[in-house]
């Protein structure tokens, strides 16, 4: 076992290790929970025993998809398999909805055919003795999972501190039980099942962002247009797209805009300048800069330039202009903007703008793209 750790990285040994802590936590509050539950006739319990048998089965889940994420890149998966990790928080997800379901049917019979609990001094103990170990253990799985970026582990963690809360509401409905004499075991026995219900749909919902490929965080954004920034040459950063391929492989490619007098040496070392600085700050991947040359010196260009960004600005839901570019020999204008999700018309602003401009420069063949909005929204 300790050569095989040897081989891991510090990330895949971390995410092995608390899943084995809570494998082991799992199965013996399980076992626990399970034999006092049927002892005291508590629907509730015995739910809340199933739930701690799913967390030990989501751990072992969250084990294999790991390992098979840590695979080596090959030919027919060059970027690795790191998605694999969001696949298996799926698979999570999907067993916690089962289990939820289930619990809220079981729940609904006892409401109907009710059972007198039989509590004992033991029994509270236990489950108080429960929440403790529920509350130690999510803060713990939680705090592991944020370190290492694992959303299989982060959910596992949140699922642990929902854990802790069902617990402590089977504690206070005996409680209810022995002063009161009133039983909310089946009730409480839903409204726990509709909260693992609600907890698996909200997994589900955060993994399949994931898979489906999601815009990356602002702060994420930020950092590496800060980044790109700090070569002198750069005068703005945009077209920023980002991939992820797993927690810790983010790919990704951005164009700046240069003066048109940089050399073209200077452009292949600024270019390899920025890879590197962006891998090594920001641990994001730049497979491709492309360059924007934009004129300094041309006045006409220049107010050329003014006027037709000015007609683009003058619309709603613009975000940011890039990319000018003018042909004097072909006749062409070149420009690209970037429109917010939220326009009712992405089509009709394309053709719009693209109206004004020809209107106001008709001698010259317009090449307008409409850029999708991937970074964070703002303009730059």
């Amino acid at each position: 076992m300790e050569e095989n750790e040897k081989r891991r990285s510090p990330r895949e040994t971390a995410i092995i290790r608390t899943s084995m802590i809570g494998i082991a936590a799992n199965i013996a509050l399980s076992l626990f929970k399970a034999a006092v539950g049927l002892a005291s006739h508590s629907i509730a319990i015995v739910l809340d025993a199933v739930n701690n048998l799913t967390d030990a089965l989501s751990s072992v889940i969250t084990i294999i998809g790991t390992r098979l994420a840590g695979k080596p890149a090959d030919r027919t998966h060059p970027f690795g398999h790191g998605r694999i990790e969001y696949l298996t928080a799926m698979m999570i997800a999907v067993i916690v909805l089962y289990a939820g379901f289930t619990a809220f049917v079981e729940s609904v019979r006892k409401i109907v055919s009710p059972e007198t609990p039989d509590y004992r001094t033991s029994s509270l103990i236990i489950v108080a003795a429960a929440v403790t170990v529920k509350v130690l253990l999510g803060r713990y799985v939680s705090e592991v999972g944020r370190k290492v970026h694992s959303e299989a582990l982060a959910a596992s963690g949140k699922d642990a501190l929902f854990d802790a809360v069902i617990s402590a509401s089977t504690l206070a409905a005996a409680l209810v039980f022995i002063i009161f004499r009133i039983s909310l075991e089946a009730w409480l026995g839903a409204a726990i099942a509709l909260v693992i219900i609600r907890s698996g749909v909200m997994m589900l919902y955060g993994t399949a962002a994931e898979v489906l490929g999601k815009r990356a965080e602002p702060e994420t954004a930020e950092n590496v247009r800060r980044s790109v920034r700090k070569t002198p040459e750069v005068r703005s950063v945009c077209d920023l797209t980002i991939h992820n391929y797993g927690p810790e492989k983010l790919i990704g490619s951005v164009h700046v805009e240069v003066d048109d007098s940089v050399p073209i040496s200077r452009i292949d070392e600024m270019s390899r300048e920025i890879q590197r600085r962006v891998l090594k700050e920001c641990g994001v991947t730049i497979e491709a800069v492309g360059i924007y040359a934009v004129s300094s010196r041309d006045r006409a260009m220049l107010a050329m330039e003014k006027d037709i960004l000015g007609i683009i600005r003058a619309h709603d839901h613009i975000l940011e202009t890039h990319g000018f570019h003018v042909n004097r020999e072909k006749r062409e204008i070149s420009v690209d903007f970037v429109a917010d999700f939220s326009c009712p018309d992405r089509k009709g602003l394309y053709e719009e703008i693209a109206r004004e401009i020809g209107e106001a420069y008709p001698d010259y063949r317009l090449l307008l793209t409409m850029d999708v909005d991937a970074g964070d929204g703002r303009s730059r």
